[in-house]
């Protein structure tokens, strides 16, 4: 068996990924920034005031700690950011609004991968999920094709090497189908990041056609979208969870498809059932949740739980730096 993160901290070694870090004033981004640097992992950049940060990492005992550090309040590329934003917005926004907003660290330090200038951006330490998600959404905008992010958890068990991904889980509270069919695209996408070769069910109530509803059928057209969008990766449904996962109940109820019975993708038809589908996996099957990791973006932003340990943004900074390398 090897390690979800052994692994990944393999693939992005010595890689110089850089990643933002927004919430330059609190010791637990400082504490993560300062542990990836040291061990080569990512090229951090921290925002906030160098004095406090570096008192902040003084305090942590990285007292000769070098990494990059800048103060949007005084950035030197601060007129030009302005232009580019008023740009990138597109008529949506004008000079002032540029200069008020990104003095938010949230849309500087989007920015700054917009720019180029960093490869992901990992905050909502201090901030809630909107104040970290708007910015990307206004300035990263999603991939061609695809009208919507979502938020994917890894379910993880080290000790059976088991590894799943459920999505989603977090922001989409209906998606229609053409939604829910970018994201089983999308966490397919995902899943490679972390070695699995994906077979994607799209879960519902019925099993090829045993039930009747609208909600049974806004999954088939979800999952026949899916299949033209890309006609290369293994999808099928709609399918309940025991026929997607278990062989023998797959055996009998979808006997012809390619996925029952040894899916490792879930794409759930609602928030609802996701977010209890998750929690039910973590609690009573004794996954490891990962997540929420944000999806469907051009270039990756995700975001943390407030109640995050600096242990939880080290591992998010990793997922964000291997999404950023498969991008």
């Amino acid at each position: 068996m090897h390690s979800l993160f052994g692994e990944l901290r393999e693939h992005i070694s010595g890689k110089g990924v850089r990643i933002v870090f927004p919430e330059g004033n609190d010791d637990r981004v400082v504490r993560a920034a300062a542990r990836l640097k040291f061990e080569e992992l990512v090229d951090p950049i921290i925002l906030g005031d160098p004095t406090e940060v570096h008192k902040i990492l003084n305090d942590l005992g990285f007292v000769d700690f070098n990494c990059t550090i800048i103060n949007p309040e005084t950035y030197e590329g601060f007129e030009e950011m302005k232009e580019k934003f008023v740009e990138v917005r597109k008529g949506k926004a004008t000079i002032e609004d540029a200069d008020k907003l990104l003095r938010d660290v949230n849309y500087f330090g989007v920015m700054l991968v917009k720019l180029g200038l960093a490869d992901g951006m990992v905050s909502g330490a201090i901030h809630s999920t909107a104040d970290t998600v708007r910015p990307a959404l206004q300035i990263i905008k999603t991939k061609p094709g695809i009208s919507c992010t979502s938020g994917v958890f890894l379910m993880n068990r080290e000790d059976t090497n088991h590894r799943l991904m459920f999505a989603d889980c977090a922001i989409n509270i209906e998606p229609n189908s053409q939604e829910l069919a970018e994201i089983a695209i999308n966490t397919a996408e995902t899943a490679k990041v972390f070695g699995i070769d994906p077979k994607v069910a799209m879960l519902s109530f019925s099993t090829k056609g045993s039930a009747k509803s609208p909600k049974v059928d806004r999954v088939v057209q979800a999952t026949n979208i899916a299949k033209e969008m890309r006609p290369d990766l293994a999808i099928d449904g709609e399918l309940q969870f025991d026929a997607a996962f278990v062989p023998a109940t797959a055996a009998i109820k979808a006997p012809d498809s390619d996925v029952a019975g040894q899916a490792n993708v879930f794409v759930f038809p609602c928030l609802q059932a996701g977010n209890i589908g998750y929690k039910i996996a973590q609690r009573l099957g004794m996954f490891e949740a990962i997540g929420p990791i944000l999806q469907g973006l051009n270039k990756p932003v995700n975001d943390l739980s407030r109640g995050a340990s600096a242990e939880d943004i080290y591992n998010l900074a990793i997922i964000t730096a291997a999404q950023a390398l498969n991008n």
